[in-house]
C-alpha cells in the first residue's frame, strides 16, 4: 500500500509543495514559468528524502520519448546532486502535479521548465538553511552531490536539513537557474532510464502489472460503428471454465476470467453468439471520401489573411489539391488497463497520456466524485497520440465493478485496436499560389478540410470514452472545438513561415466525424506541412529555381535558414541537379507548430518503375530545439519521427466500406519493415542560451514532404494523394 501524504511528512522527508495554491491567491499571483504556473506549490515538484535521494514529480508521462531521463538531468544540475540520486514519479492523480496531457512535444518545455525553476528555488532555500546552521554567508557555501561545505570546512547535507527546514511554500521563480556553463548533465547524452527493463524483458509496461487476486478481461465490440446488440447467449459463456464475471450493458459486452486464455475463449464465444443490427453509416472510400469531406457543411473560418505592402500582381498562377487518408496509431502493444474497486473508490493503472483528464471523464461516466478515483500511469507498449489507452481504462473499470473487488487487467485484441482506436483525421488541402516576374511568391492560399484532431478525455463537456457511448444509458461525447492557434489543430502548421507577398489560410472544421478521430502525432501538422512544402517545390519548379535556394530566398527567420542550410550541407545537396528517372532527392522544412523546434529534412529515394515501390534510402535532418538537454534523446526522437513519417507517407491507410472498418490486422495495415528503414543522419544545432523547444513531433511533416519532393524529382511525376503506395506510384508513372 502506498504511503499517504501525511505518512510522507511523518518520515521527516522534505516535501516541497503538493496542493494547488488557493484560487484567490493564484488570481493575484504573477505568472510562473512552464507548468509551475498551474501547480504553484514547490512540493508538487520535488521531495528531499532523508535516505539521501531526491524524488521529482511530473504530471507528464514516459512513453518512450525519454522525458524521465531529461527531467532528471535538469533536476540534478539545478540541485547539484548526482544523477543516480534522482527518482522520478510520473503522472499519478494521487501524487503528481496536474499537467494535463503529455502531448504536443511540450514535456521538456513545460515540465522541464517548471522543474528547473522549482529545483533552483529549493537549492536556494536549502542553502539559506545551511548558512544559518553553519554560521556562514550563502555566497561562501559550495554544494557537491547534496553536501554543503562552508568556508571553514564544516559540512551539512540536504538530508540533514530535510527534517527541519521548512520548505512547504508557494513557488516564486525568483531563484535564477544555472547558466549553461555550469551544467554537468544538461547537454550530455546520459543513458536512458527506461531502456534496461525493456531491453531485458523486465516489467516495463502496464501489460506487465500483476496484483493479488487479479483476473483477466476481454471486451467484445460491435462489428461496426452503427451496430446495435440484439441478443447474446450469456448462459453458455457463464458456464465456461474460469468465468468470474460477464457484463452486458446496452451494446457493451465484457468478460472476466481467472486466466487470460479463458478470457480470450469466452470473448470468442460471445462474438459467435452475439447478434447485431448494422447500418451503413460510414463514408465512401477512395477519392469519393475527399469529395464528400469537402461537401460537408462547415463554415469557412479565416485563420490568417494578410498582404505585405507593395506586393505586385502574379504573372504565373498554380493550384494543387493534396489529400491524406484516415491513419491509425497502430500501436505494437494493444491497449491495456488494470482497474480495481474498493469501498466505492476506483484505482486504474493506465497508459493514458493524461491521467487527470481521464479521471475527470471516468468520474462523469460513473457519476462519482473525481476524488474517489485514482489514475496511476504505467507505460504502454507504443503510442504517440490518443489511441485506445483511455478507452480501455473505462472498459476495465466497468468490468471490475462486477468482480467483487478483485482487480481486472483488460487488454484489447488486435482487431479491437485497429477497428476502434481514434484515427488521425482524413484531410484535404487545396493550395494556390502566384509568382511575379522575378520568380518570387506574391500570392499564397491554403484551404483545408478536416475532422477533429483532439477528442481526448477532458477536451469537451461530454465523456470522450468509447464504452460510454455503448452503454444502455449512454454518455454521449460532445464534439470539441478545434485546437486554437497559435498551436492549431486541423490548421497546425498551415500558416507558412515564408515571407510570401500575400497569405490567406482558411479552414473548414467538421466537428462531427463518421469515424472517430483524435490526436495522431502532429495533429494536422503532418498533412499541412506535406502539402505546404510540396507546393513550395511546385512553385520553385515553375520559377525555374533550386528548391533549397527558393526556400532560403523567402525565409527571414535566421534559425530556420540555419537548419535548411545545415541539412543541405550534410546531405551534399547539389543545386539544380536533375533526377535520373529512378533516383531523386527532396527537401522539406517546418518549425513545428510555428512555435517549437525547427527541422529540415533531405530525403534520397529510389523508385522501382516496374513495381512502383519507393525506397527511402537516406534521410538527413538538421534540428534546432533550443537548449538541448539530452542530445541522444533528441536524435532518437528525430530518427523515430522520420521512420514513422516514412511509414505514413508510403504505406498507411485505414480501410473501410459503408458499414464496417475492414482494417483488422497487420495484413490489412502494412507498416515499414526493418529492411525498409532509411539510413538517418541527424545534425543538432544546439543553442544553450535559448529556451527548450519541443522536438518529439518536429520531423514528421518535413520528412513526408521531403519524400514527396524526392519522388517528383526522381520521376518528374508529382504525387499529391497520401500514401504513395506501389499501386499509386505505378498509376502516376503510367
Amino acid at each position: 500500500m502506498r504511503p499517504t501524504r501525511r505518512q510522507f511528512l511523518a518520515t521527516g522527508a522534505l516535501v516541497i509543495g503538493f496542493a494547488l495554491a488557493p484560487r484567490a491567491m493564484r488570481a493575484q499571483s504573477p505568472p510562473l514559468p512552464g507548468s509551475l504556473n498551474g501547480n504553484r506549490r514547490l512540493e508538487a515538484w520535488l521531495r528531499i528524502d532523508p535516505n539521501g535521494t531526491v524524488t521529482i514529480f511530473t504530471g507528464k508521462i514516459e512513453l518512450g520519448q525519454g522525458i524521465g531521463t531529461a527531467l532528471s538531468q535538469i533536476a540534478a544540475d539545478e540541485l547539484d546532486v548526482d544523477l543516480e540520486r534522482i527518482a522520478v514519479v510520473y503522472g499519478d492523480t494521487g501524487r503528481t502535479p496536474n499537467e494535463g496531457q503529455t502531448a504536443g512535444s511540450l514535456s521538456v518545455e513545460q515540465s522541464g521548465t517548471a522543474l528547473r525553476f522549482a529545483c533552483a528555488e529549493a537549492r536556494e532555500i536549502l542553502l539559506t538553511a545551511a548558512a544559518a546552521k553553519l554560521g556562514a554567508s550563502t555566497a561562501d557555501l559550495r554544494v557537491s552531490d547534496g553536501t554543503i561545505t562552508g568556508p571553514a570546512g564544516a559540512q551539512v547535507t540536504y538530508w540533514d536539513l530535510a527534517a527541519n527546514a521548512h520548505l512547504e511554500r508557494e513557488a516564486t521563480a525568483t531563484a535564477k537557474p544555472k547558466p549553461a556553463t555550469e551544467h554537468h548533465y544538461v547537454g550530455q547524452s546520459v543513458r536512458r532510464r527506461d531502456i534496461p527493463r525493456k531491453f531485458t524483458g523486465g516489467a516495463a509496461y502496464v501489460q506487465d502489472v500483476r496484483l493479488p487476486g487479479m483476473v483477466f478481461g476481454r471486451v467484445v465490440r460491435p462489428p461496426s460503428p452503427g451496430a446495435e446488440l440484439l441478443s447474446v447467449d450469456e448462459a453458455r459463456v457463464r458456464s465456461l471454465p474460469g468465468i468470474v464475471a460477464l457484463v452486458r450493458d446496452g451494446n457493451f459486452l465484457a468478460v472476466a476470467a481467472a486466466r487470460e486464455e479463458q478470457a480470450i475463449r469466452a470473448r470468442e464465444a460471445l462474438k459467435q453468439s452475439a447478434r447485431w443490427k448494422e447500418a451503413e453509416v460510414l463514408p465512401p472510400s477512395g477519392e469519393a471520401l475527399y469529395r464528400e469531406l469537402m461537401a460537408r457543411p462547415a463554415p469557412a473560418q479565416i485563420v490568417v489573411d494578410k498582404t505585405a505592402a507593395g506586393v505586385g500582381e502574379p504573372v504565373k498562377r498554380l493550384e494543387a489539391l493534396y489529400t491524406r487518408p484516415y491513419q491509425a496509431h497502430a500501436s505494437i502493444g494493444p491497449s491495456c488497463a488494470v482497474a480495481q474497486w474498493q469501498d466505492g473508490k476506483l484505482t486504474v493503472w493506465t497508459h493514458s497520456q493524461g491521467v487527470f483528464p481521464l479521471r475527470g471523464d471516468l468520474a462523469k461516466a460513473f457519476g462519482i466524485e473525481a476524488k474517489d478515483i485514482r489514475c496511476i500511469h504505467a507505460e504502454g507498449a507504443g503510442c504517440y497520440g490518443h489511441n485506445g489507452a483511455d478507452d480501455v481504462a473505462l472498459d476495465a473499470a466497468l468490468l471490475a465493478r462486477a468482480t467483487g473487488g478483485r482487480p481486472v487487467k483488460l487488454q484489447w485484441m488486435r482487431d479491437d485496436e485497429f477497428m476502434w482506436e481514434p484515427y488521425g483525421s482524413a484531410m484535404v488541402m487545396k493550395l494556390a499560389g502566384g509568382l511575379d516576374a522575378q520568380g518570387n511568391v506574391v500570392a499564397w492560399s491554403h484551404e483545408l478540410w478536416s475532422h477533429p484532431h483532439s477528442t481526448r478525455p477532458g477536451s469537451s463537456a461530454g465523456v470522450n470514452l468509447l464504452a460510454a457511448r455503448h452503454l444502455a444509458t449512454p454518455s454521449a461525447p460532445v464534439p470539441p472545438a478545434d485546437v486554437p492557434q497559435p498551436a492549431g489543430g486541423s490548421d497546425r502548421n498551415a500558416i507558412p513561415l515564408y515571407a510570401f507577398g500575400s497569405v490567406k489560410v482558411v479552414k473548414h472544421y467538421i466537428a462531427e466525424a463518421p469515424l472517430r478521430t483524435s490526436a495522431l502525432r502532429t495533429l494536422g501538422g503532418y498533412a499541412n506541412v506535406f502539402a505546404l512544402e510540396s507546393f513550395v517545390d511546385e512553385l520553385a519548379a515553375a520559377a525555374g529555381a533550386d528548391p533549397v535556394e527558393f526556400r532560403l530566398r523567402h525565409l527571414r527567420d535566421a534559425r530556420g535558414r540555419a537548419v535548411i542550410e545545415a541539412a543541405a550541407r550534410r546531405a551534399g545537396w547539389t543545386p539544380a541537379k536533375r533526377g535520373d528517372g529512378t533516383r531523386g532527392r527532396g527537401v522539406g522544412f517546418a518549425r513545428y507548430k510555428n512555435l517549437a523546434c525547427y527541422c529540415a529534412v533531405v530525403a534520397d529515394v529510389a523508385v522501382d518503375r516496374a513495381s512502383g515501390r519507393v525506397r527511402v534510402a537516406r534521410a538527413v535532418a538538421a534540428v534546432d530545439a533550443g537548449q538541448i538537454v539530452n542530445p541522444d534523446g533528441v536524435i532518437n526522437q528525430i530518427e523515430g519521427g522520420i521512420i514513422q513519417s516514412t511509414s505514413w507517407t508510403l504505406k498507411e491507410s485505414v480501410r473501410f466500406d459503408r458499414t464496417r472498418v475492414t482494417t483488422r490486422s497487420w495484413a490489412d495495415y502494412p507498416i515499414v519493415r526493418f529492411d525498409e528503414v532509411p539510413e538517418v543522419e541527424v545534425v543538432l544545432l544546439d543553442r544553450p542560451d535559448e529556451r527548450f523547444l519541443g522536438v518529439g513531433e518536429g520531423a514528421q511533416g518535413p520528412a513526408g514532404a521531403a519524400i514527396a519532393n524526392a519522388i517528383a524529382h526522381a520521376t518528374g511525376r508529382r504525387l499529391r494523394a497520401l500514401p504513395f503506395t506501389a499501386e499509386r506510384v505505378k498509376h502516376a508513372l503510367r
